[in-house]
């Protein structure tokens, strides 16, 4: 995957993503993780919807990613005695057990599935509130529309942030995870910043993101960098994130510099990005979404040359039907697991509209896309990055 793909045919690919993304998503404004793949079909992740939906928004499909939020809003209101149920506990002292949280996916109509899955995972209902917030901001809407659901989210991360729970790939649920430690910050303070809290939970919810972040820059740095989990040395591809585009970390920092450092120098491989060295999942292949986070993290440090390389890099994983993978098996961490897998879920989720949506951001963001206020698109022709500078074409 080394050949330099033009940017007329990015701009292509960015706009069937998003064509795709909103032919697939339900009436009830759910984006399915992927439609075939056997272990996600009929499920939409909070953290995955979000990301999906920041994309939409940013290409002006205002609708589609509205729709998805007002999805957020029924389920978080479905749960309010739940909430309270979580909120009255951890105040006792006496914390239930993470079976008793609210799940990471539901079902497209809303529900809680009967699958078992590796559900406790907070990162989700804080993505969802700062992509929210986001969306509104980005498009002048009120957030009035949300407001019940940001504040069930924020109270509910109030009494859950803190415990240790499954991270973005439902694994290490011992752990506290630096990845979601920044979705939960990211949602915190665009929650506090978008005046639909009352003072207590604004004021708490702000105090809360000071702790985290906190415990991010004490506890989730290591020799510079980011780490996978407090206290870790390891890092992890969804950690480009925090910089961008959550920005949780100013990309112009040495900290961000070291991180996507670290990141390409550990996990990237022809700049396709893995998720971590001990990966086995599928046998642990490169994953296009995290390179073009990576890419997002490059370009919020002013590198649009390799931000550009990382989106050439994504789009040669497209398919002949163009279609995203999940991920691709050219530099595999551990092959011989690649069987089991099959045998268990059949083939790589494809396509994964999280891989398109992140193409999408990180096309809009370096210029490539230049979305239409339909949504649709044209080829970029105005300001565009090439390298270090900005070229007008």
């Amino acid at each position: 995957m080394t050949s330099r793909t033009d940017d007329e045919s990015l701009a292509s690919l960015a706009a069937h993503s998003v064509e795709l993304i909103a032919k697939l998503q339900h009436p009830s404004g759910a984006y399915p993780a992927s439609p075939t793949f056997s272990a996600y079909t009929g499920y939409s992740w909070f953290r995955d919807g979000a990301f999906i939906a920041d994309g939409m928004s940013a290409a002006n499909a205002v609708d589609s990613a509205s729709q998805f939020f007002d999805w957020c809003e029924t389920i978080l209101t479905a749960h309010r005695a739940q909430i309270e149920t979580i909120e009255q506990a951890e105040a006792a002292g006496t914390p239930l057990d993470n079976s008793q949280m609210l799940a990471t996916r539901f079902t497209l109509d809303g529900v809680e599935g009967d699958d078992d899955w590796w559900d406790f995972q907070t990162d989700g209902y804080g993505t969802w509130v700062w992509a929210a917030v986001a969306h509104a901001q980005r498009h002048g809407l009120s957030l009035e529309r949300w407001s019940s659901g940001i504040e069930l989210s924020v109270r509910y991360l109030l009494a859950s942030w803190q415990r240790p729970c499954f991270d973005w790939w439902e694994e290490h649920a011992s752990q506290r995870h630096v990845s979601t430690l920044g979705c939960v910050v990211a949602g915190l303070i665009a929650a506090a910043d978008a005046g639909v809290l009352s003072p207590e939970w604004e004021a708490r919810a702000r105090h809360a993101a000071v702790d985290a972040l906190h415990l991010i820059h004490t506890q989730g740095v290591r020799d510079g960098h980011l780490v996978k989990w407090l206290d870790s040395e390891a890092v992890d591809g969804s950690l480009s994130a925090l910089i961008s585009p959550l920005g949780v970390v100013d990309g112009t920092t040495q900290l961000a510099a070291k991180t996507t450092t670290q990141i390409t120098a550990e996990l990237a491989v022809d700049r396709g990005v893995h998720r971590y060295l001990e990966d086995t999942f599928y046998g642990g292949g490169q994953w296009p979404l995290l390179s073009c986070m990576l890419g997002l993290a490059y370009s919020a440090g002013g590198d649009f040359a390799k931000a550009h390389q990382q989106l050439e890099w994504a789009a040669q994983t497209v398919t002949a039907e163009g279609f995203l993978p999940e991920q691709v098996d050219d530099h595999l961490l551990d092959p011989p697991r690649v069987a089991e897998w099959l045998e268990r879920w059949g083939s790589v989720a494809t396509p994964l509209l999280w891989s398109h949506a992140m193409f999408v951001r990180l096309a809009v963001e370096i210029g490539v896309y230049v979305p239409q206020a339909s949504g649709a698109t044209v080829p970029a022709t105005g300001e565009r990055h090439h390298g270090n500078e900005r070229e007008t074409v």
